[in-house]
């Protein structure tokens, strides 16, 4: 399904009554919809939610932001903006939009990676939208907390092969370096998946605007300190992407905010760490 927002269009997939309350899933970056597992939506619907999983712009079937500036991406993270073609201001109003088209004044929102990023700005530009926050393995845009080891920031930083089978030979790579070793995980569904999302959309250059974003996000600390929503942070101990510090001072940073620190868990969502998100997502919401 689609819907027009913010003078875009997004797709966006539902499980659950269209009458229970709505939980909006916001994927990470360069992460299409299908990074929320089905099984993993359908455990939360049956909860007695309405659970929504979107592309976000620049990404899968959501509409590609062209004819911008090309990001200059060294000069963007030294602080020259001038080349972003939107921020996560933009992204968050069109996840503030899709919660209005779905027919909802507000939403329990849970954000993975830079979608729990898009989740903060979201919950700062219009907190009327959010009844609760769930922030899982991101960060508040302070460059001193978050940081990525060397090793994967290196390998985060390779181009993206445009052949099929070395586009999933790539993506497997950095499956590896991401996953968590303190959990179960299977490799060939980790394949698959990767070569459904090729399939489905590859636009490298959606994936560059979307890393701009990232790059020039503002420090959200002190505006975070003003938000009165019931969240909870949930990072693995094991982040070699964005270490845990970036989630401790998320935690510290929302007032009332709840700490999860999962041991064994990496840069990624395992299905043996679903149970601890659903019970933080269900807990906030039945409150």
């Amino acid at each position: 399904m689609r819907a027009k927002v913010n003078g875009i269009e997004i797709e966006y997939e539902t499980f659950g009554a269209p009458e229970a309350p709505l939980v909006v899933l916001i994927s990470g970056f360069s992460q299409q919809l299908t990074s929320w597992d089905p099984a993993f939506c359908g455990q939360l619907a049956s909860k007695g939610l309405r659970v929504v999983r979107f592309d976000n712009r620049d990404v899968g079937l959501s509409s590609k932001i062209e004819g911008g500036p090309r990001p200059k991406l060294p000069a963007i993270a030294g602080g020259d903006l001038s080349t972003q073609s939107y921020t996560f201001d933009a992204m968050a109003d069109d996840t503030a939009g899709l919660i209005e088209a779905l027919g909802a004044s507000a939403a329990h929102v849970v954000g993975v990676s830079m979608g729990g990023m898009i989740g903060q700005t979201l919950a700062i530009r219009t907190p009327a939208r959010v009844k609760s926050l769930v922030s899982i393995m991101s960060t508040t845009g302070d460059r001193s907390v978050g940081y990525g080891a060397p090793d994967t920031l290196a390998l985060m930083a390779e181009r993206a092969p445009t052949e099929r089978a070395a586009n999933i030979e790539h993506g497997v790579r950095v499956w590896r370096k991401l996953q968590s070793n303190g959990f179960a995980h299977d490799e060939a569904q980790a394949r698959a998946r990767i070569g459904l999302n090729f399939d489905r959309s590859f636009s490298p250059e959606g994936v560059a605007r979307q890393l701009a974003a990232l790059l020039g996000q503002a420090n959200r600390t002190e505006a975070l300190a003003r938000l009165r929503i019931p969240t909870t942070v949930i990072h693995g101990a094991d982040d070699s992407l964005i270490h845990v510090s970036g989630g401790e001072a998320t935690a510290r940073a929302i007032p009332g905010a709840k700490l999860v620190v999962v041991p064994g868990m990496g840069h990624e969502l395992p299905e043996g760490a679903w149970p601890i998100v659903i019970d933080a997502v269900v807990r906030q919401a039945r409150a």
